[in-house]
């Protein structure tokens, strides 16, 4: 069993999901934030049975995630 890191981002509309350390793009989405994670999660194993466990990056790990903000100078 494999853990992934995922991304979950609140939009107006709804929530998108998106695994970290997976080769290929991979979303997931929801009204809520438990759909979207169960989105991702079926969108994982679809593209890991598609692809084969090569899709998951043994070599460089995210070990963890953070949120900031960038203040840009317009």
């Amino acid at each position: 069993m494999s853990q992934l890191k995922v991304i979950v981002e609140k939009h107006s509309d709804g929530f998108v999901a998106y695994p970290l350390g997976l080769k290929g793009v991979v979303v997931g989405q929801g009204d809520t934030y438990d759909e979207a994670m169960a989105d991702v999660q079926s969108a994982i194993r679809f593209h890991i049975d598609t692809f084969g466990s090569d899709v998951l990056e043994s070599e460089s790990p995210v070990l963890d995630a953070y949120l900031d903000e960038a203040t840009l100078e317009a």
